[in-house]
C-alpha cells in the first residue's frame, strides 16, 4: 500500500506560500529596480521597501525605522549579540549572557564575545529546559552588556518568560535580545507592549523564502553595524537591499498573524494527538519539556533502545521527514546540546528525533507517523530483531 509523503520539520523550514510568491513575482521581472537609484524603477523600487518594512513593522507593534531586514536568523542573531557587546565595551560593559540551550547562532555569537575579550556567561536552565530567573538576575551585573535568551526554543519548543527576563535585564541596564525564529507567529510578540530591545525572526519559518529576515532594534539601542560600505538601512546594514524578499517576509507575515489563533487551535489538537497516540504506541517514550509551557508546533520525543540517526534514515525511507533536534549542523546526527543541558541522559538524547508541525500537517500525518515510530520501536524490541530499513512504497 502506498502512502503520501509526511513533512513534520516545519522547524527546519516551511514551503513558500503561493501568495508570497505572487507578491514577490514582479520584483523580479517588470519592478527590477535598485531601491538607491533616483529613476523612476528605482522609485518604484524604494517604495515596495518602505511599505514592506511598515507592514512588517505593523506585525511586530513596532515603528517601521526600528526594523532592518538581514539574510536570517544567523545575522540577525549575530548583529544583535556582538553589535551591542562591541558597542557597549567601551563603557566596561563586557560581558554577554545566554542559556546553554540557545540556536548555535546564538552560542558561536556569544563565544565570539569571549573570543574578542568579553565574557562569556550561561544561564543555568532546569530539567524541562525553562531559564533560572534567580540566575538570571545573578548575572546582570554593572560589567554585562546584552543578554540574550531565545523565546520558543527550536529543538523541544519551551517557552521563555521574555518580557519578564526583558523587564529584569532593562532594570539592570543590560541591553536585552531574544531570537524570535521559532516565536513569531506562535506566541503574542509585540514590540510595543514588552520591553525586550532587539528581537530576531526569519522568513523561511513563515512561508517566505530562506535568505529573508529582520531584527528588530528599539530606537536608541546601541547597536554598531557588523557590515560596512553604503548607507542602506539608515547604515545599519549597507548593501544593495533584497526587495522581492523583503516583499515576500511582509506578506508571510501579515498572512501568519491573520490565521494565527485558527492555526493554534488546529496544531494544538495534532500535538496532542501526535503525543498521546505515541504515548498509547510506545511504552516508555518521552516527551522533553512536557512540564513547561509550549509552542504547539514542536514535539521533542526519544524512545528508549533506539537511535536517532536510524530512526531518521528508517522513516525517510517510509515517506516520513523530521530531525534529531537543529536542521543547522550541515546534515550531521549528533546528542543534541539542548537535551544535554536539560540534563537528559546520553542514551535518551540520542534516541531523540523532533516532529515539528505546520502548514502541510493533517491527521492522517500523525496517524500514519504513530503507526510507523510503533512499528520501528516493536521491531527493536523483539528478539533478534529485522532490520528497520526495509524500503517500502510511498
Amino acid at each position: 500500500m502506498s502512502h503520501s509523503p509526511v513533512y513534520l520539520d516545519h522547524a527546519a523550514t516551511t514551503p513558500v506560500r503561493d501568495e508570497v510568491m505572487a507578491a514577490m513575482a514582479p520584483f523580479f521581472g517588470p519592478r527590477f529596480g535598485n531601491p538607491s537609484s533616483v529613476h523612476r524603477w528605482g522609485r518604484e523600487a524604494r517604495v515596495a521597501l518602505d511599505e514592506a518594512r511598515e507592514r512588517l513593522a505593523a506585525c511586530l507593534g513596532a515603528n517601521s525605522d526600528e526594523l532592518c531586514f538581514t539574510s536570517g536568523g544567523t545575522e540577525g542573531d549575530n548583529f544583535a549579540i556582538l553589535g551591542a557587546y562591541r558597542t557597549l565595551k567601551t563603557q566596561g560593559r563586557t560581558a554577554a549572557i545566554s542559556t546553554p540551550i540557545e540556536h548555535k547562532a546564538v552560542l558561536a555569537a556569544v563565544h565570539q564575545v569571549a573570543h574578542e575579550g568579553g565574557e562569556e556567561r550561561l544561564v543555568r536552565v532546569d530539567a524541562n529546559g525553562l531559564v533560572d530567573h534567580d540566575h538570571f538576575a545573578q548575572l546582570l551585573d554593572a560589567q554585562a552588556a546584552v543578554a540574550s535568551v531565545m523565546w520558543v526554543n527550536n529543538e523541544v519548543g519551551v517557552i521563555q518568560d521574555v518580557p519578564t527576563l526583558a523587564a529584569m535585564a532593562k532594570a539592570a541596564g543590560v541591553v536585552f535580545h531574544t531570537d524570535g525564529v521559532q516565536a513569531f507567529g506562535k506566541v503574542a510578540v509585540n514590540a510595543r507592549t514588552q520591553p525586550f530591545d532587539l528581537l530576531t525572526i526569519s522568513g523561511h519559518k513563515i512561508g517566505a523564502p530562506k535568505g529573508i529576515g529582520a531584527l528588530y532594534i528599539r530606537r536608541d539601542t546601541p547597536l554598531e553595524p557588523l557590515l560596512h560600505g553604503g548607507s542602506q538601512d539608515r547604515g545599519r546594514r549597507p548593501g544593495t537591499e533584497n526587495v522581492a524578499f523583503a516583499v515576500g517576509l511582509a506578506t508571510a507575515a501579515e498572512l501568519l498573524l491573520a490565521e494565527q489563533d485558527h492555526e493554534h487551535t488546529r496544531l494544538m489538537a495534532l500535538r496532542n494527538a501526535l503525543e498521546q497516540g505515541l504515548r498509547e504506541r510506545i511504552p516508555g517514550a518521552v516527551i522533553h519539556g512536557a512540564s513547561a509551557p509550549r509552542a504547539v508546533h514542536v514535539v521533542n520525543v526519544s524512545i528508549p533502545g533506539m537511535n536517532s540517526e536510524s530512526l531518521l534514515m528508517a522513516l525517510d525511507l517510509r515517506g516520513i521527514a523530521c530531525s534529531a533536534g537543529s536542521a543547522c549542523q550541515s546534515g550531521s546526527v549528533s546528542a543534541s546540546h539542548v537535551l544535554s543541558a536539560m540534563g537528559v541522559s546520553p542514551e535518551l538524547a540520542n534516541a531523540a528525533l523532533r516532529l515539528s508541525l505546520g502548514c502541510l500537517s493533517t491527521p492522517e500525518c500523525i496517524t500514519r507517523t504513530v503507526e510507523v515510530l510503533g512499528t520501528l520501536a516493536d521491531k527493536v524490541r523483539q528478539p533478534k530483531a529485522a532490520p528497520v530499513f526495509e524500503t517500502v512504497e510511498f
